[in-house]
Order: C-alpha cells, then structure tokens, then sequence
C-alpha cells in the first residue's frame, strides 16, 4: 500500500514535470520588443531574415520528395543569411527561389532567385486590430518585381509573399531584426 502510494506521487511529479517541458517548449519565441519592433516598423529600417521557403509548385515539393532519406520540408529550410533589408531609401532582397519560371535566363546569376536592389519604391503600411503590421512594397524600379507583401506579427515573426512577373508566386517564413550595420555600433 505504501510502496503503490509513493508510487503514484513519484508519476504525478514526472507528469508534472513532462508537461512542464512541453509548455516551455510550445511558447512563442519573442524574436524582438513590442517597442522595438513598433520604431524599427515605423521607421521603415529593419531586416527580414527568412527560415524557410513555400513554393507553390508541386513539381518542386515531389522532386524534393523522390530523393531517398530526405523531404521537402528539409529542402525548403534555409540557411542564416537570405534577407531582404529595409532602409529608408533601399531594398535589397537576397533570397533563393524554388519554383517554375516563364522566363529563364541563365546567364543573368541576378534573376535566378529573388535578387534585387530598389532606390524607387512606394511602401503602403497598416497595423491590424491583433497588432499585426502589413506592408505592402511596389519597387518601380525593379522589372520583374511585381509587389512584396510582409506581415509582421507581434513577436516579431514575419511572413514575406513574393509576386514577380516571371514565375510563380513563393513566399518565405522568418523574423525581423535590427540592420546588421545598427548591431555593430553598439
């Protein structure tokens, strides 16, 4: 009887414990400040730094697949560095592209993924009743760049939707962070 009953407290403490962990790690992380991320959003000067890449094209996702011991979610998971960098009077996108194109050029290194630089662009912004912050950029500059839709979610988690002329549309999960140039000030 006694050796069942401490029995039963030693399961509800790991019980406990386990669920503990589970909630801890379920959290939402917090990539940047409420306030920081509201001045960095107002001020239109931040970096976008994408994770992971969402293609539309089936075609890439069962290619990705086919390949023996990996997957398509391991392929679309991207390395540290893909940005789109937001300052007051530029955009620089720098981002890998998985999907169809209607106008290949492979000789032109800058048009294989989404890579450009804009000084002429318009930025329409809006702040949602969740606090969630929508951006909307036209680069004028740009030819094949149609519009670039960020959300940025209050953690600092961010959504970035690509619209180009000459493929299909891809979109790429990340965060927003301080300009790199801004870190190394401090």
């Amino acid at each position: 009887m006694i050796v069942q009953q401490k029995f039963q407290k030693m399961k509800k403490i790991i019980f406990l414990m386990m669920s503990m962990l589970l909630f801890q790690g379920c959290s939402s992380q917090i990539y940047v400040s409420p306030e920081a991320l509201e001045s960095m959003v107002n001020a239109k000067q931040f970096t976008f730094m994408a994770e992971k890449a969402n293609t539309s094209n089936a075609d890439v996702i069962n290619a990705a697949n086919s390949i023996p011991t990996y997957s398509a979610s391991r392929m679309m998971r991207l390395d540290y560095g893909y940005s789109l960098i937001l300052k007051e009077n530029s955009i620089t996108a720098a981002l890998p592209y998985f999907g169809r194109v209607y106008n290949a050029n492979i000789y032109n290194t800058d048009k294989q993924g989404i890579n450009f630089s804009s000084k002429d662009f318009t930025i329409t912004q809006e702040k949602n009743k969740k606090g969630t912050y929508l951006l909307k950029i036209n680069p004028r500059d740009v030819s094949h760049i149609n519009v670039l839709h960020l959300e940025i979610y209050k953690n600092g988690k961010a959504t970035l939707s690509v619209d180009a002329q000459d493929r299909q549309p891809i979109s790429y999960d990340g965060y927003i962070m301080k300009m790199k140039n801004e870190e190394t000030k401090k």
